[in-house]
């Protein structure tokens, strides 16, 4: 069974940082393009990064690049999303996923993703 478990969410103040995890469990990671998405209550699921299984290409929104960071550790079946400079309008839940048709082409749409995790909160207050 595929279950893909996120953390490092939490509630952070405007400026800081926090380091999202996405464990990766009944797959091994290679061939998997794995991706972020984000949902505010109310809104549709958003794109927010994603990198292809070599770790040679990844992508972003425009409105993370230079702040965002994603990752893997193949080795380690993780995936991470360093968010640095965060902003209260990050605030939303995060999911990562996981795509197994595309694994040099990471993708943006949510629904060529197969697998998805629960979620982790991030809030940016003060």
């Amino acid at each position: 069974q595929v279950q893909l478990v996120e953390s490092g969410g939490g509630l952070v103040q405007p400026g800081g940082s926090l380091r999202l995890s996405c464990a990766f469990s009944g797959i091994t990671l290679d061939y998997y393009t794995i991706g972020w998405f984000r949902q505010i209550p109310g809104k549709e699921r958003e794109f927010v990064a994603t990198i292809s299984w070599t770790s040679i290409t990844t992508r972003y929104t425009d409105s993370v690049k230079g702040r965002f960071t994603i990752s893997r550790d193949n080795a380690k079946n993780t995936v991470y999303l360093q968010m640095n400079v965060l902003t209260p309008e990050v605030t939303a839940v995060y999911y990562c996923a996981a795509d197994p048709a595309r694994p040099y082409s990471p993708s943006s749409y949510d629904y060529e993703y197969g697998y998805w995790g629960q979620g982790t909160q991030v809030t940016v207050s003060s």
